[in-house]
């Protein structure tokens, strides 16, 4: 392999850069502490870990349950509708947590068409029934594990899609029922996958912000933008965020350490068409309600709730500034992807070339973006930045008597650099993968050619993967139209996101003018959703599912 040239020191530095957000939070544990912390420690800091922890066993045991169940049943059963629930319980997955805790908030609270109703019918007048509470621990935990469980849905039925089909035929041979087989066999074989599924989940459940505090549910979120904007306090902040951040890294030890001893291997290479179990009767029933419950709570309700709210005040919300918020959405969103995907391509190609330590430690120090919350990394951007602009202006003051405000913080530069360090980890896993699948001696051929490195990328590489990088853009696209804490902090004065309008009407409690701009996120999301459906469709080497 080629040595460490200008190339691969590049590639170190943009790592380490795309990592500063991290390591400037990181690096206020050793600060010193103020009032501030200390009120934080006495009154809410107890309550905020509790919390967290709470939401994510909540989250865990409901993710858990919907997404191995249905992962099983649409893998390995026959049943009604089998092929469409198969695709159809990803797509969850495009609602942002916010957006369907705001639909249900309309749905269930006291003036909602719900217990409307039922007041309508039974003649009952407020305090005369009981109705669950949805802004709620519980509720909070219900709607992240609507839309978290594809997850751990997508990963657990690729497992089990990929699993050798001789293995699930011994078991039967042994006399296992198909119950049996499931606990015994495709389980633990499965179980990797499943781990990866519910780390991202409970690393989602944690970066949110929307959610919880809509719910009045105090989480490290929610009170690190109260020290912030509430206390104006930056330092406790990004000391909270610190926190917040071993909580990340510890899932992340936890999530390895838990298959440190454990090997996971297929021992036969024999893949054939899979011979589905038939189930019948109340089996097939209960088999088709497990599968449509999930898609019916976790999108279909909120989309059609989403879409009547969206019709009845469409007139007034339907206009110029509505359009002006998608073209600002969907610009923020496309530059976020274009860099993130560039930068991925040299990050991912340059581990390639060189098999370096430094580069590989480099690459994945920049890759914790996506488990860190999005409030942390604007913590982690705004501080550096604010610093960078207060030195520059002090600077010009000094010699030139000239003020040059704002360059990067509170800029659009501070929100795209946010968005890259947050997803950029996306993109890379989808690059690595891309490239994992061209042969190495594509590389030698080329080098043998007399092309350079970069000429390889850009003339072999990059025309085998633009399946691969497409998929990868799209993926970054709609994360970044559904990033909200990290556009709250960063966004410039009167600059709006869809994003941010939904946030905004639904904490004046005007939830059906949040319809639109909520709507519209949904149907972008749906894009990536059906590529991920046909992706683990055809990732079984032994036909078609």
């Amino acid at each position: 392999m080629p040595k460490l040239n200008r190339w691969g020191f590049l590639a170190v530095v943009i790592a380490l850069f795309m990592a500063l957000p991290v390591m400037v939070v990181g690096s206020f544990v050793f600060q010193a502490t103020n009032d501030n912390w200390q009120h934080l420690l006495d009154n809410l800091l107890t309550e905020y870990i509790s919390n967290s922890l709470i939401l994510m066993l909540g989250v865990s045991v409901g993710v858990l349950s919907m997404g191995i169940i249905t992962a099983w049943l649409t893998s390995m059963c026959e049943f009604p509708l089998r092929r469409l629930f198969s695709w159809t319980l990803l797509l969850p997955l495009a609602i942002p947590a916010y957006i369907i805790a705001y639909t249900y908030t309309g749905l269930f609270d006291f003036a909602g068409p719900i217990q409307s109703q039922l007041r309508d019918w039974f003649g009952w007048q407020y305090g005369d029934y009981w109705f669950p509470e949805i802004r709620s621990m519980g509720g909070a935990i219900l709607m992240l594990s609507l839309v978290l469980y594809p997850y751990v849905y997508m990963m657990a039925r690729a497992a089990f899609l990929e699993q050798s089909l001789c293995v699930l035929e011994v078991s039967r041979t042994l006399g296992n029922s198909p119950l049996k087989s499931f606990f015994r066999i495709a389980l633990p074989l499965a179980r990797p996958a499943i781990i990866t599924g519910l780390s991202l989940a409970l690393m989602e459940t944690l970066a949110d912000y929307g959610t919880v505090q809509y719910f009045g549910v105090n989480t490290f979120t929610t009170g690190i933008f109260r020290t912030w904007f509430g206390m104006g306090d930056s330092g406790t902040a990004a000391q909270l965020s610190a926190m917040l951040l071993s909580f990340v890294f510890l899932l992340i030890v936890l999530e390895r350490w838990s298959r440190r001893r454990a090997k996971f291997h297929h021992t036969s290479n024999k893949y054939s068409t899979i011979k589905r179990f038939q189930l019948y009767g109340w089996a097939a029933f209960w088999a088709w309600l497990a599968c449509l419950l999930p898609v019916l709570f976790g999108f279909i309700l909120p989309a059609t709730q989403l879409s009547i709210w969206t019709f009845t005040t469409a007139e007034e919300n339907i206009d110029s500034a509505f359009f002006v918020l998608i073209g600002n959405s969907l610009l923020l969103a496309a530059i976020a992807a274009l860099i993130a995907v560039v930068i991925a391509l040299m990050l991912s190609y340059s581990k390639r070339l060189f098999k370096s330590p430094l580069i590989d430690t480099s690459v994945r120090v920049a890759s914790l973006g996506y488990a860190v919350p999005g409030t942390v990394i604007a913590v982690g951007v705004l501080m550096p930045f604010a610093w960078l602009d207060n030195s520059i202006d002090s600077w010009m003051r000094a010699n030139f008597d000239f003020s040059t405000g704002l360059l990067l913080s509170g800029t659009l530069v501070a929100l795209v650099f946010a968005y890259t360090v947050r997803f950029l980890s996306v993109s890379i896993q989808a690059i690595d993968a891309g490239l994992g699948k061209i042969k190495p001696s594509m590389d030698d051929a080329g080098r043998s050619l007399g092309l350079s490195p970069f000429k390889v990328l850009r003339q072999i590489h990059f025309p085998l993967m633009k399946g691969t990088v497409l998929t990868a853009l799209l993926l970054v696209f709609v994360d970044v139209l559904k990033e909200l804490p990290a556009t709250l902090i960063l966004r410039p004065f009167n600059f709006n996101t869809l994003a941010v309008r939904a946030h905004e009407m639904a904490a004046d409690e005007r939830l059906a003018d949040a319809g639109a701009p909520a709507l519209m996120i949904v149907l972008v999301g749906l894009i990536p959703i059906i590529l991920l459906s046909k992706a683990i469709s055809h990732s079984r080497a032994g036909g078609q599912q």
